[in-house]
Parts: structure tokens; C-alpha cells; sequence
């Protein structure tokens, strides 16, 4: 029969290998870990403080066969020249008008009202989206 060996006194002999590489795959996840925090909390301010330019299309109204007035909100950094590209589509889904609203007040929060030249009817008018000049 086999004897079992006797345990070895806690402390003695130091750590066993299993330990050691118990330590390091700590120590490599806490690293890992700060680093992955360190991005995403560079990644949230960079998102934060980029010069952005957004619109919101508030109402639009027909005036008549080739007219249609339009209300932008928009949000803006301040100094910023931003560009709305608006599109307006017949009742049978084509396009009739298309305009870049050009944006370069002084503000960071206003309401701006368009006016597009139609070639017929407007039955929607959407707003595609704003970007700040110089960025496509």
C-alpha cells in the first residue's frame, strides 16, 4: 500500500505554482481592466466635447404647389457653422425639392425657419441630417 505523504506546514515553503499563476492572471486582468476604463472613459469625454452640430425638424407646412416652409431646432456648439440638408417628396414619393441650410449663428440652441422652392406638391419633408462645414 501507498503511504499518503503528510501535508506540508502552511507558510514553509512558500507559494505553489498554482498560486503564483493565480497572482499574475490577477494581476494581468487588473490591468487589463484599468485599461479598458481608462478608454471608455476617454472615449465618453472625446464623445462629449466633439464639435457636433444636430437638428430637429419641428413642423413643415405646403405653402402652395412649389413651396414649403419648414422649422429647424437646432443644437450647436457656439462659433461652430453647421449644414441641414432638407428634402421634400411628392404624394408619389419622388423627390421635389432639396436644400443644405447653411447655419452659422452665433448661438448654440435655436429654431430656424426654412423656405424650399418645390417643382410640385410637397406631401413630406424630412430632414437628412446636420453635420458641422468641412466634415461630409
Amino acid at each position: 500500500m501507498a503511504a499518503e505523504s503528510p501535508a506540508l506546514p502552511d507558510g514553509r515553503y512558500g507559494r505553489t505554482a498554482d498560486q503564483r499563476a493565480d497572482r499574475k492572471l490577477k494581476i494581468v486582468a487588473m490591468v487589463l481592466g484599468v485599461a479598458l476604463l481608462g478608454f471608455v472613459g476617454w472615449a465618453g469625454v472625446h464623445y462629449l466635447t466633439k464639435s457636433e452640430v444636430s437638428g430637429l425638424l419641428l413642423r413643415s407646412k405646403s405653402m402652395s404647389d412649389n413651396t414649403v416652409q419648414a422649422v429647424l431646432e437646432i443644437r450647436k456648439d457656439k462659433g461652430v457653422t453647421g449644414v441641414c440638408t432638407l428634402r421634400s417628396l411628392g404624394s408619389d414619393g419622388n423627390e421635389v425639392a432639396r436644400k443644405d441650410v447653411t447655419l452659422d449663428r452665433a448661438g448654440s440652441h435655436f429654431t430656424q425657419l426654412v423656405t424650399l422652392r418645390t417643382t410640385a406638391w410637397a406631401a413630406a419633408t424630412e430632414l437628412e441630417g446636420c453635420r458641422t462645414v468641412g466634415s461630409h
